[in-house]
């Protein structure tokens, strides 16, 4: 079963060392490439005001984060639900850093780079020189962009997700690998259920084995 947690973040700013925090946190699940609704989405508190900069991008104000949990009262469940699971992050430096900052904060390990894949590298390499936003690459997918008149993390993670299946090769090949995953879960299962068999060795066989293994000269286990 390949899993994969689709991620986005919205922040107070820019740089997590300069102050600004998390204020949302949005994941998609796939499983085999396929969405499976057991999302994870929370509001958090970032205990500071939010810049006049960032309300502009996301609409998130501090009036409503003022009762929601600061980020250590979620971070247990936020790093349960993505367990050891790949990441598939646009720009993942930003999100990346910005969550490793605010985990560490908890004494709670960093999230490697080796986990993540970043869409906005696979996009470039897949379509040298062409604009890899995550508009952009809705648009060139023709994914709907009529929900997203301000960013927010769920909503971005969640339209990245259809453009993440398209960039390894569309709905159709997501399918695919889902079927072919869940025909080999089914297979071990049979396997698995199969009831148990003896392979009893017949008196004629045994007798046959040492007449042959006596005639080996200077035989190492004698």
């Amino acid at each position: 079963m390949l899993r994969e947690i689709v991620l986005d973040t919205e922040t107070t700013g820019l740089y997590a060392k300069n102050g600004d925090r998390i204020v949302e946190i949005g994941c998609v699940e796939l499983v085999n490439r396929v969405r499976t609704y057991n999302d994870f989405h929370v509001y958090v508190n970032p205990q500071r005001d939010m810049p006049d900069e960032a309300f502009r991008i996301h609409g998130i104000s501090s009036d409503f984060l003022k009762d929601k949990p600061p980020f250590p009262k979620v971070a247990n469940d936020f790093v349960q639900y993505i367990q050891n699971s790949q990441l598939i992050i646009h720009n993942a430096n930003f999100d990346v850093n910005f969550l490793n900052y605010e985990l560490a904060l908890c004494g709670m390990r960093d999230i490697i780079f080796g986990r993540v894949t970043d869409t906005l590298i696979l996009s470039r390499k897949k379509f040298p020189g062409a604009p890899a936003s995550l508009d952009a690459l809705c648009r060139r997918f023709n994914i709907s962009l009529e929900s997203r008149q301000k960013h927010g993390a769920l909503l971005d993670a969640e339209l990245l997700s259809q453009v993440y299946i398209e960039l390894m090769g569309g709905t159709q090949a997501a399918m695919e690998l889902h079927s072919k995953a869940m025909n080999a879960e089914d297979a071990a299962l049979q396997r698995k259920n199969r009831e148990y068999r003896s392979f009893a060795v017949p008196q004629a066989d045994f007798t046959k084995h040492e007449e042959f293994v006596s005639k080996i000269p200077n035989k190492l286990w004698s």
